[in-house]
């Protein structure tokens, strides 16, 4: 099979968050954010093993501010680690007040998808060829994240 760089999954979501999004407050829901992310996943995980992919889990969630009606939502998404059907992708959301300038980190967390072919079973993904030092870390720390995981199941 293929070996693929992690940027041939790098995918980019851009929304403004609207009112119907918010509390009373004028704060977006977390799950309105999280679904975002989810689609982000999807899309990344989808380019990069050439067929359809379902959620399997969600880690570490990290808010690191609130987001605002009106604001500008970019979520970035992009494999960090491969086993046989399953991939770990690491989605980063940024926050802009469109009134003022720059992004700021609002949250992220690490996805874990798995390739399924047309009767729902498991499908073998590439292999992930780790061309930068970065890349070598990401795929490392996510491997320990799936070690865990499977030590806690």
């Amino acid at each position: 099979m293929n070996k693929k760089q992690p940027a041939d999954s790098l995918v980019y979501i851009s929304q403004v968050m609207m009112p119907q999004q918010a509390n009373v407050a004028g704060n977006i829901h977390g799950g309105e954010i999280i679904k975002l992310m989810d689609s982000a996943a999807y899309a990344s995980s989808r380019r990069y093993a050439k067929a359809n992919t379902v959620t399997a889990r969600i880690d570490e969630v990290e808010f690191h501010l609130p987001i605002m009606i009106g604001d500008l939502v970019t979520c970035t998404a992009q494999v960090v680690y491969v086993g046989t059907s399953s991939m770990e992708i690491a989605v980063k959301v940024e926050v802009e007040d469109l009134e003022t300038e720059g992004k700021k980190p609002a949250l992220s967390a690490f996805f874990t998808m798995v390739a399924i072919d047309k009767k729902g079973r498991p499908f073998p993904v590439p292999r992930l060829n780790l061309v930068t030092a970065e890349d070598q870390l990401a795929f490392e720390e996510g491997a320990k994240r799936y070690a865990a995981h499977k030590q806690r199941k």
